[in-house]
């Protein structure tokens, strides 16, 4: 045994003294004494070292009453709890709780003896009464410590543990009323300390609670109720300021305490001197570590029947990451299969030799001079074929006067070969053209599977952390919106990630609107908390918040436009869409030419882009799908392109522009470019779009426009320079300007449809 353990022990010791020395006072009445040996047997149960408890009970014992009918007493509780202990421990078999009664019985045989042998019928019924009692608190004492020792305090106590646990308080109230020394009250000492750490542990109402038991306590054991109302007055003195630092509660006992005495003269004899015992257990409560408090809050939470609902989030968690997962993998194989079935068109050599054989097939076959054509000229013939199959594939058909003199002088079947040739080349062209759509459409489906797979991916991984709970700071949370008159039914704390707060609370309907309720959130989660969603909750007449960690900026909008001089319609389309997150994005669509087609076109490319990034798909396979959406249309339709992913969390604007105007970003008088050199959606294959990532910060505006505006400038430089000079608080007053100095440039008349979005940044 090291140091350590001795002190250890030492000190357990001591304390297990003390404990025996306060509960052997205290009784019921004076007269009924059933809680220290009952005690003893509750403690040796819940495994408390046998060594230290029973002489901490036998010195205490014959401390107190050195009578020989006490000694003797004593000694038969300690024998009757010793013996069967060790053979229980030797037949390594363990000590079940009716056996112990029985035990605990039988320890007070003598007691009963030398009260029958007084002949005093009282004495008898005490004595009695003592045995029954005793096992009683015994039985209590155990479902308290089975509570604490065996599960630890991470759990709250049932209504019965509580119970118990009040009736140990009570004994030990009623046991320290007559320890004093010199005017100093361990009762008082012990007493405030317990109501302050129940205050700060727990509801309010538990302090007073408690102090209705202890005040109790003390009047069964002595039947005098002076100190019921001192206690009371201290549990409401304190518990206003739970939810303060606990220094203000300390501080609030120790003024209650000398206007009790001083003020009220609830007690009759006071002094500085008991002023003392609040004072100590003041201190001492305010230099206790609160990481000691928090591991006592579990013991009284009342949410803590909710640790199983939040297991099972997180385990939900877990089971939707691995479907997830294994989804994406689905869907990434179908992505490989389907760009399998991609059939690769042939080489032109590999198509003008097939072209060839079948012209061949078709005219020469039955043709007597077959055998001087393509054996003794073979060569010549076979190039003459292939150039006129080359002249077909580019002016779309051959004629006589494309056939070369060689062929025109040898060969007697010229008209053949030319509608042969015509023939098979439209064929092919043809059938290439399905196959090329179909070809697309093949790896637009794999493009899609591919993108699916990817977003399942980052779901899994968005779902692999496990949600941290707090239940402390939920508390908390319930405690200061009830001071502010907000009432809070319930309310789940939980971080995402180590920048991430969110919060979910229940309110009355009244209470839903004000403001103060994300304040008085972020204040206690120490970050700046936003509502972003509000929906009614199943319980009528309350509603849900949700509240997360708010972005570092907001932003707003303005819009300007106008259409082409004589159209219906603007083929120019907008969009404004919150993503995931803190995100928006921004765009603009401008569909090539005017009135109703144009606008059909813009509406069905900026429709599909709204979708796709609101799905989480990244941007190369966003426009890349788009893009090959357009191109199997049978009307050629393009669309120039302006998207704008502002992220309001850290800062950053994600530019992907093809064939739009250069975008501008105003810094105060300070205007930066973004430009663009793409082609419009729909026109080639495979999309190359401008990107790029820029940092902005409070009060810039971003500027987006279609070319009908930009056009009206002479110059990129000449529109950039009146950007400039067009600087304005409120973006509806920039967008207005410069829409009005476009037309103005082209004399008040719309050649294009023009439209202007400008998007300010600003400081939450």
């Amino acid at each position: 045994m090291n140091v350590f353990e001795k002190l250890k022990y030492l000190f357990l010791g001591i304390g297990f003294l003390g404990l025996f020395f306060v509960l052997n006072l205290s009784s019921i009445a004076g007269v009924i004494f059933p809680f220290a040996f009952s005690m003893m047997f509750a403690l040796v149960w819940a495994n408390q070292k046998i060594w230290l408890v029973c002489p901490a009970y036998l010195i205490s014992s014959i401390v107190l009453d050195h009578s020989m009918p006490s000694i003797i007493g004593a000694i038969c509780s300690v024998f009757f709890l010793f013996v069967p202990y060790l053979i229980h421990y030797f037949c390594k078999k363990p000590l079940p709780v009716w056996e112990l009664s029985i035990y605990c019985f039988l320890s007070q045989i003598a007691s009963m003896v030398f009260a029958i042998t007084s002949s005093n019928f009282n004495s008898i019924y005490y004595s009695v009464a003592s045995c029954v009692l005793g096992v009683l608190f015994m039985l209590g004492s155990i479902t308290f410590f089975e509570a604490i020792f065996v599960r630890g305090f991470n759990y709250r106590l049932s209504a019965v543990e509580l119970i118990s646990g009040g009736v140990i308080l009570m004994a030990l109230a009623g046991g320290l009323v007559p320890v004093q020394l010199y005017g100093f009250s361990f009762l008082k000492l012990f007493v405030s300390f317990v109501l302050l750490a129940i205050t700060y542990c727990s509801k309010t109402y538990y302090s007073v609670f408690v102090a209705a038991i202890l005040g109790l306590g003390t009047l069964i054991s002595t039947l005098n109720p002076i100190f019921i109302a001192p206690f009371m007055l201290w549990a409401l003195a304190i518990s206003p300021f739970k939810t303060y630092r606990k220094y203000f509660s300390a501080i609030s006992l120790l003024i209650t305490e000398i206007v009790i005495g001083y003020f009220l003269n609830l007690y009759p004899d006071f002094s500085w001197i008991s002023i003392l015992p609040a004072g100590i257990s003041c201190i001492i409560f305010a230099l206790i570590p609160d990481k000691i408090y928090e591991s006592i809050k579990g013991v009284f939470d009342l949410k803590g029947d909710r640790i199983a609902v939040k297991n099972v989030v997180n385990r939900n968690r877990e089971v939707l990451k691995r479907r997830l997962g294994s989804l994406s993998d689905v869907f990434g194989e179908m992505n490989k299969v389907f760009r399998g079935l991609v059939k690769q068109n042939l080489s032109e050599e590999e198509v003008k030799k097939l072209l060839r054989d079948e012209i061949v097939s078709r005219n020469c076959e039955s043709c007597p001079d077959r055998a001087r054509c393509h054996r003794t000229f073979q060569a010549e013939t076979e190039k003459v074929l292939d150039e006129l199959v080359t002249i077909a594939f580019e002016k779309g058909k051959i004629t006589l006067l494309d056939i070369p003199s060689y062929l025109n002088s040898r060969c007697g079947r010229l008209n053949g070969i030319i509608s042969a040739t015509n023939s098979l080349t439209r064929q092919y062209k043809s059938y290439s053209g399905m196959l090329s759509n179909i070809d697309m459409s093949k790896m637009l489906i794999a493009d899609q599977l591919g993108g699916i797979s990817s977003v399942m991916r980052d779901l899994s991984k968005e779902v692999d952390t496990e949600i941290s709970f707090d239940g402390r700071r939920e508390q908390k949370i319930i405690d200061e919106l009830l001071f502010n008159d907000i009432v809070c039914s319930d309310v789940i704390v939980f971080e995402r990630d180590a920048r991430t707060c969110e919060a979910s609370v229940v309110v009355r309907n009244t209470d839903a609107e004000k403001i103060k309720i994300a304040d008085i959130i972020g204040k206690i989660c120490k970050s700046k908390m936003g509502v972003y969603e509000k929906f009614p909750s199943t319980k009528p007449g309350w509603t849900t918040l949700s509240l997360k960690t708010a972005s570092k900026y907001d932003c707003v909008f303005a819009i300007s436009q106008h259409t082409k001089a004589g159209s219906s319609r603007s083929g120019d389309s907008h969009s404004v869409q919150r993503l995931n997150g803190d995100r928006f994005m921004f765009s603009l669509c401008d569909g090539m030419g005017s009135g109703k087609d144009a606008e059909n076109t813009s509406e069905i490319a900026i429709g599909l882009i709204e979708n796709f990034y609101k799905a989480g798909f990244d941007s190369e396979l966003v426009l890349s799908s788009v893009n090959k959406l357009l191109s199997l249309q049978r009307e050629e339709k393009f669309s120039a392109l302006d998207v704008c992913v502002l992220d309001l969390k850290n800062g950053f604007a994600d530019f992907v522009k093809m064939a739009s105007p250069i975008s501008l970003i105003m810094s105060n008088e300070n205007v930066s470019r973004i430009e663009s050199g793409a082609l419009p959606l729909g026109i080639v294959d495979k999309v190359n779009p401008t990107t790029k990532k820029v940092v902005v910060s409070s009060g810039d505006n971003i500027v987006l426009v279609t070319d009908g505006v930009s056009d009206s400038f002479a110059t990129d430089e000449a529109f950039e320079d009146f950007v400039k000079s067009c600087y304005a608080k409120n973006p509806q007053t920039i967008a207005d300007k410069i829409l009005e100095q476009a037309l103005a440039n082209n004399d008040g008349c719309a050649r294009d449809d023009m439209t202007v979005m400008v998007v300010k940044v600003f400081d939450i």
